[in-house]
This record gives structure tokens, C-alpha cells and sequence, in this order.
């Protein structure tokens, strides 16, 4: 019963950008927990490569380059993504750690949790700054502004979905 609900509160907070896999889950009842895990990394991934898709299609919209800027823009940003991705292992892991520690959650745990929680948003925001760096050298400071507004707004987006989605420590959910 555990690890269902583990699974389950894991499903919910990194597939709620994905309505196609949510209903996936709803099938999975009778399926064992070696099949869950599996599942599990499969719709992480799916889940990863459908927000990867609508982040760069949304970013691609808003930014609004010319070809010759494009040509500078998305090599990157394509480099920012997968530098991202690595470091989304990092959320993923503590995620997946939060789930399977809930039911016995201590006080040093839920520090250590929430202590990775914070070092991975500080690298993230070191990793903004990186790239903004790199954006402004090549196309200037408001092509490098509008790229940060736009990425910091569709990572706030995905932050909300996945921390609300996630039940509050310390509490029967």
C-alpha cells in the first residue's frame, strides 16, 4: 500500500503536465511494483520530451527572431535544455525520495529534503544566469531579457503544477 501511494503521489506531481499520461495511470491498478517503477520512468520521460516540445515551441513564438538571429539563438538554447534535463535528475530524484520517505518522515529527512529542493533551484538559477550571459554575447541584452522573462515564466508554470500537486509534509493527504 505503500509504495502505491508512493507511486502515485510521484505520477501525480511529474504528470500533471501530461493529460494523455494521467489517463494511462488510472489503468494501472492490478500491475506489480517492479511494473509501476517501470512505468513510472516511462512517463517521466514522456512527460520530459512533451514539456521539452511546448517549452521551445512556446519560447520559439514569444521570441520572435529573425533566421539569421534563430541560427545563434538555438544551438544555446537547445545546450541550455540539456544542461537543464541533468539537473531536473536532481528534482526527479528528491521527488521520488520525498514519496517513498512520506509515510515516515522525520525531521532530519524532511530537512535533507527540502535542503537538495533549495540547492536545486539555486543551481537553476545559476544556470539562467549562465545562458543569459551567452544569449546577450550573441544577440544583445533584450533578446537575452525576453529569453529570461519567457524561460523564467514557464519554469515558475511547471513549479506550480508539480509543487501543488505534491502533498504538504506532515499532513494525511
Amino acid at each position: 500500500m505503500k509504495q502505491q501511494k508512493a507511486a502515485w503521489i510521484l505520477i501525480v506531481a511529474l504528470l500533471v503536465c501530461a493529460p494523455g499520461a494521467r489517463a494511462q495511470t488510472s489503468q494501472q491498478g492490478g500491475k506489480s511494483a517492479s511494473s509501476n517503477a517501470q512505468n513510472i520512468q516511462a512517463y517521466i520521460a514522456l512527460l520530459r520530451l512533451n514539456v521539452r516540445q511546448q517549452k521551445a515551441e512556446m519560447m520559439g513564438a514569444v521570441m520572435q527572431l529573425s533566421a539569421a538571429d534563430a541560427a545563434k539563438f538555438w544551438p544555446i538554447y537547445e545546450q541550455y535544455d540539456k544542461e537543464l534535463t541533468k539537473l531536473n535528475d536532481q528534482r526527479v530524484a528528491n521527488i521520488q525520495d520525498y514519496a517513498s520517505s512520506y509515510d515516515q518522515m522525520t525531521d532530519a529527512k524532511a530537512d535533507e529534503l527540502i535542503q537538495k529542493a533549495m540547492s536545486y533551484r539555486k543551481q537553476r538559477a545559476e544556470l539562467l544566469a549562465k545562458y543569459y550571459q551567452q544569449v546577450r554575447q550573441a544577440l544583445g541584452g533584450i533578446t537575452a531579457a525576453r529569453f529570461i522573462q519567457v524561460e523564467e515564466q514557464l519554469l515558475l508554470i511547471i513549479d506550480l503544477q508539480i509543487d501543488a500537486s505534491l502533498p504538504v509534509v506532515g499532513q494525511s493527504s
